[in-house]
This record gives structure tokens, C-alpha cells and sequence, in this order.
């Protein structure tokens, strides 16, 4: 028997997957049905072109919805605020100094909820293996494409 791999999530990424499957079926699904059913009243549906494009615009609204709904399936939804200690584990923030004592921070999300732009990293980016499991005054090495970079945890928070 296959066992379902588990995808670590936030508890708020969790529920923004959630409410973003219920706008994909309460709203864009009804308007891509709409929009189909008024395409099918213009007639010959071999060369109409709006048809064709609802009918591909339901393919993929039907894709993202089983897509996400999969990956709530098999979620386990992690609350940064139930957690402690001095390892860097996923959920946690990390405050870095770079070798220039540059500070930066970084949370350590899933997948669908990272954006570096707002230091939240996947737990499978290259930064976040590096840093989990380690401990508060770890140096860690990273490598970026312009080379190797060295990061010191200056702290572990979880909020």
C-alpha cells in the first residue's frame, strides 16, 4: 500500500488554500459555466472561439481545484506558536547575520505559501535545508549562484 506524503503548512496557508478552493468553485466555476453556455448559444461550436476558450479556461480551474484540494488532503498544518526550542525546525523565523553582519529573517513555510520577497522560504529551498536542525549560534554555509555565503543564527523565534 502507497503511503500519502505529507506537505507541512501554516495553519494561515492552510486556510488561504482553503478559501482560494472555495472561490475557484462558488465563483469561477459558475462564470466559466456561464460563459460556456453562452458561447454554445452562438451556434456552430467548431470555430467558436470564445467556446474553445471557456471550455480550456474550465480545464484549468478543474486542475487547480483537484491540484489544491490534494494538497489540503494531505497537509499537516503546523502552528509556529505551539512550538519551542533551539533548533531551527519548519515553522520557525530565523535572524541571520551574514559575514558582513548583515542581519536578515526568514520563516520557514510549505511550498505554496513561499515568497522571498517576504522572507518566507520553503522548507525544501536550498537556505531552509541548510538551516534546519540547527541550533542558535550555528554558522551556516549557503550557496547562492554568485558563490558560497556564510550565515551566523543570531536567533530562533516562533510567532
Amino acid at each position: 500500500m502507497a503511503t500519502i506524503e505529507k506537505m507541512p503548512m501554516l495553519v494561515e496557508g492552510y486556510d488561504r488554500l482553503n478559501a482560494e478552493v472555495k472561490r475557484l468553485k462558488e465563483i469561477d466555476r459558475i462564470e466559466v459555466i456561464d460563459a460556456i453556455e453562452e458561447a454554445r448559444a452562438h451556434g456552430d461550436l467548431s470555430e467558436n472561439a470564445e467556446y474553445h476558450a471557456a471550455k480550456e479556461r474550465q480545464g484549468q480551474i478543474e486542475a487547480t481545484i483537484g491540484d489544491y484540494e490534494d494538497r489540503l488532503t494531505r497537509a499537516q498544518v503546523i502552528d509556529p506558536k505551539d512550538l519551542s526550542g533551539d533548533k531551527v525546525v519548519f515553522g520557525a523565523t530565523v535572524h541571520l547575520l551574514d559575514e558582513d553582519d548583515k542581519p536578515s529573517k526568514y520563516q520557514i513555510v510549505g511550498e505554496i505559501e513561499a515568497d522571498a520577497n517576504s522572507g518566507r522560504i520553503s522548507y525544501n529551498s536550498p537556505l531552509a535545508r541548510a538551516l534546519i536542525g540547527r541550533n542558535k549560534g550555528d554558522e551556516v554555509e549557503f550557496t547562492v549562484p554568485a558563490g558560497d555565503k556564510y550565515y551566523l543564527i543570531e536567533k530562533i523565534e516562533f510567532i
